[in-house]
């Protein structure tokens, strides 16, 4: 069945995912999860003590697509396939969450500088009880970057909301030197995995 006649829930509140989603012709109706921890957050992102990131990413974005599936369940939603997503920053086999101000942004971007890390972003894609999940990982180069750069770009408020303290199709892109794998992973939905799960639902491009 084409997208053409089913189209599917984006459990994100990302407008990067869903202009890439729009790139590749896929109709999407919004499924918002609930964030806030201080108000009962739907998925707890909070890592487990010695989970590697790899194992973090694609537990939370199972348990996104999960909990997505059971509001459609409870509000007696039609059934169509959800679409979560979980990207993370990894620097020195840490996970690196977004930062807590913009303190802590300045202290990130001065980490990556002139530095490798990698971004990891696991789909997963569910119907009911059948849930596809796909992980991809991109590895991506920063400049050197001067006191100036970070503290102009902190300035900007744009790292302030960011894993890993930038958006690289945004100013942050500025930043990158290189990126090995796949650039829409960084900035959070790999196309390549999403289509590719679709796909086992019955769900292609248009």
């Amino acid at each position: 069945m084409s997208v053409r006649e089913k189209n599917i829930y984006l459990a994100s509140r990302s407008p990067r995912r869903r202009d890439l989603l729009k790139q590749i012709g896929v109709p999407f109706e919004l499924l918002l999860l609930r964030q806030d921890l201080r108000r009962g957050a739907d998925v707890d992102e909070t890592p487990l003590p010695d989970e590697s990131p790899g194992v973090y990413v694609l537990r939370i974005a199972g348990a996104k697509a999960n909990t997505a599936v059971r509001q459609i369940a409870y509000r007696g939603l039609p059934q169509k396939p959800v679409l979560a997503a979980d990207t993370t920053v990894v620097f020195d086999d840490q996970i690196i969450g977004k930062p807590q101000n913009g303190q802590d942004a300045a202290r990130l971007l001065r980490a990556l500088s002139g530095r490798q890390h990698q971004v990891l972003t696991a789909v997963a894609v569910a119907l009911r009880d059948q849930v596809e999940t796909q992980i991809s990982v991109s590895s991506v180069w920063f400049h050197e970057l001067t006191d100036a750069d970070i503290r102009g770009y902190v300035a900007t408020g744009e790292p302030l909301d960011k894993a890993g303290a930038y958006a690289a199709q945004g100013e942050g892109g500025r930043f990158v030197a290189e990126i090995r794998g796949s650039r829409t992973n960084v900035i959070g939905l790999p196309m390549e995995a999403v289509v590719a799960r679709l796909a086992t639902l019955g769900v292609e491009p248009a």
